[in-house]
């Protein structure tokens, strides 16, 4: 059996500080980050390439309010991270007024580039788009709430 190496503490602690502190300027050095070719998925896009992840974050700012990362915990074995989190965002186009809050988790798995660095290669982000999102809709929500009931009772 292969050992894989350990991604360095140093380097998850730059990224979560990074995540956490992420502003619209940061997306373009998330080649300090990301492979060129690697893959995002969560439940509304699957990506591969570095522009295709940087664009996702752009929307992410270009569409809501003052979102930002909070990182609780972090989970490292050789080179995949786990990281567990919550995404706090206002709707700019309704409840502008209301911190909205998404608690999910990111899958990371890195490889050294041949530069030798490490740089994420697959980032999946787990959450629950009905609970953390479609709930809080006000047409929607009521819907989907409607329906979880039906399903559990």
């Amino acid at each position: 059996m292969e050992h894989t190496p350990e991604v360095p503490a140093a380097l998850i602690d730059e990224l979560v500080l990074a995540f956490e502190q992420l502003q619209p300027h940061d997306i373009a050095r998330m080649g300090d980050w990301y492979a060129d070719d690697a893959r995002f998925k969560d439940p509304f896009k699957n990506v591969q390439g570095l522009s295709e992840i940087q664009a996702i974050f752009q929307h992410m700012f270009d569409s809501l309010g003052q979102p930002r990362f909070v990182v609780s915990s972090r989970l490292v074995q050789g080179n995949q991270c786990f990281l567990v989190w919550d995404f706090l965002f206002r709707f700019n186009n309704m409840q502008t007024d209301v911190e909205q809050r998404i608690h999910g988790g990111s899958y990371l798995v890195f490889a050294l580039n041949p530069q030798g660095e490490w740089r994420i290669q697959s980032h999946r982000d787990y959450w629950d788009a009905a609970e953390e999102l479609y709930e809080k809709l006000p047409l929607v929500g009521g819907l989907m709430r409607w329906l979880k009931k039906r399903v559990n009772s």
